[in-house]
């Protein structure tokens, strides 16, 4: 004789099921976090002039030299920390799509966000010839209007994730034919400067503003983490969101706010650097092993991938190339098999 379980047990087993993902996805964080801090020492040692790790605690504790402490704290910590903040931020402002659209295609480089922030970026370098600050707030505003103009076209009656994606990618392609106007227009020191930052490089980093734009990342990664129980009921679908009271629309407008916010910052630092926001949410949802997108474990997904891009980029290949190059690279044999993974699971 079969015995059906009773609401109770049902709630204990569901309960008992989150407490298993939710150990597992911070055992999955933590590993990718000490990951990431044996690549950061790395990065540190490694280069033109290698360093021991005794060189590297003595250029913290300041007993080296003017050279070595230079090298580690001038040159290559900086670099290494944007690539950790401005990877979990991309990484983060990925997930938030993918889950606010529930499609995994759905990232700010697919769907145009990362091309508009450029160009309105572009706008303020090239036409106005404005500061960071200024570059930084043309970036927020070409991506709340790319933004604002894909809703826009996309929307009919609703959002669906597959029309928002086609949409995206024929708004991204007249930004990216903007953009390539905008660098055409422009005096040829400007015009070389810009092309180079639209690779996505960490090594024209601009020092002077780091500490404002790390400062700013962390601050709208601690909002995309406070939104994850408004995430976790917009992904169940609106109805359901509205029944447990979510203010649904006002909701998902400041989830967008502050992955186009994530977006700005990291493409006014070192350009449009394509899918670690695509990848990241994917290889984090299948490491923890979660029906969603854990942000936390995203974030440090994302941190790996681009420290390790640029690490590649700096130390692997014969000659430097932007960090962009290598994740556009691998970013793009990750779309391929997630293209065909999708197909077959719609089969």
């Amino acid at each position: 004789m079969s015995i059906t379980p009773g609401p109770r047990n049902m709630l204990l087993r569901v309960g008992g099921a989150r407490v298993v993902a939710a150990r597992r996805a911070l055992t999955t964080t933590a590993i990718l976090c000490a990951a990431s801090g044996l690549l950061l020492i790395g990065s540190l040692a490694w280069g033109d002039y290698p360093l021991s790790v005794t060189e590297l605690l003595h250029a913290f504790a300041g007993q080296e030299d003017g050279l070595t402490r230079t090298i580690v704290m001038e040159w290559r910590l900086p670099r290494a920390l944007a690539a950790l903040a401005f990877g979990a931020a991309l990484a983060v402002s990925g997930a938030i799509f993918q889950t606010l659209t529930r499609n995994p295609l759905a990232s700010p480089d697919i769907i145009g966000l990362s091309h508009g922030s450029f160009t309105g970026m572009l706008v303020v370098l090239v036409v106005l010839g404005g500061s960071w600050t200024g570059q930084l707030a043309g970036a927020l505003l070409g991506g709340l209007a790319a933004a604002a103009i894909i809703h826009l076209l996309a929307w009919r009656g609703g959002l669906q994730g597959f029309r928002l994606i086609v949409v995206g990618i024929g708004v991204s392609s007249m930004l990216a034919s903007t953009n390539t106007w905008l660098l055409l227009t422009a005096d040829l020191d400007t015009a070389m400067a810009a092309s180079a930052w639209g690779a996505g490089t960490l090594s024209r980093l601009p020092l002077h503003a780091l500490p404002a734009a790390l400062a700013l990342t962390l601050m709208l990664l601690g909002l995309g983490l406070l939104g994850v129980p408004a995430l976790r009921q917009l992904s169940l679908g609106d109805d359901v969101a509205r029944s447990t009271g979510l203010r649904v629309e006002r909701a998902r407008l400041l989830l967008i706010g502050v992955a186009v916010a994530l977006i700005a910052v990291v493409t006014t630092m070192c350009g449009p650097i394509s899918f670690v926001a695509l990848a990241a949410p994917q290889i984090a949802r299948r490491l923890a092993g979660t029906a969603e997108i854990p942000l936390t474990t995203t974030a440090a997904c994302g941190a790996l991938l681009l420290l390790a891009s640029d690490a590649v980029a700096q130390h692997v290949l014969p000659m430097t190339i932007p960090a962009g190059v290598v994740t556009v690279a691998l970013g793009g044999a990750y779309l391929i098999w997630l293209l065909i993974h999708e197909i077959r699971r719609t089969q």
